[in-house]
C-alpha cells in the first residue's frame, strides 16, 4: 500500500502563487509515475500534470506556462507549483500514485492511489 498526504493549499489572491506537496509513505518504490489532479464543484476531476520516475513530465494544454511538476526522490515528494493562478484555478487539488503505461494521458482512473486533496482557492 501506498499512503499520500497533500499539504500546501490555502486561500491566494489572483496573480498569486502555490506551492502543493505530496508526501509519500509505504511501498514507494513500486510507485513508477505521480500525478496531480484537480476537482472543482460540480464538475470532472481533471489531470493537471504528471511525472515518471525517469523523469519524463506530462502536462495539460491549458496548464503550460503556469504550472510545474517536480519530485524529490530522497523525500519521497512530489510538487506542483502554480504560478500566476486565476479564480477558475479554484479546486481541490489531488495527488495520485501508479498511473501505470498510460499514466501521461492524466486519466484519473489510470491511478491507482488518491490522497485526500488540498483546496485551493483563488479570490478575484
Amino acid at each position: 500500500q501506498v499512503q499520500l498526504v497533500e499539504s500546501g493549499g490555502g486561500s491566494v489572491q489572483s496573480g498569486g502563487s502555490l506551492r502543493l506537496s505530496c508526501a509519500a509513505s509505504g511501498y514507494t518504490y513500486s510507485i513508477y509515475s505521480m500525478g496531480w489532479f484537480r476537482q472543482a464543484p460540480g464538475k470532472e476531476r481533471e489531470g493537471v500534470a504528471a511525472i515518471h520516475s525517469d523523469g519524463g513530465t506530462s502536462y495539460a494544454e491549458f496548464m503550460k506556462g503556469r504550472f510545474t511538476i517536480s519530485q524529490d526522490n530522497a523525500k519521497n515528494t512530489l510538487y506542483l507549483q502554480i504560478n500566476s493562478l486565476k479564480p477558475e484555478d479554484t479546486a481541490m487539488y489531488y495527488c495520485a500514485a501508479e498511473g501505470g503505461s498510460g499514466w501521461w494521458l492524466l486519466r484519473p482512473a489510470d491511478f491507482r492511489y488518491w490522497g485526500q486533496g488540498t483546496q485551493v482557492t483563488v479570490s478575484s
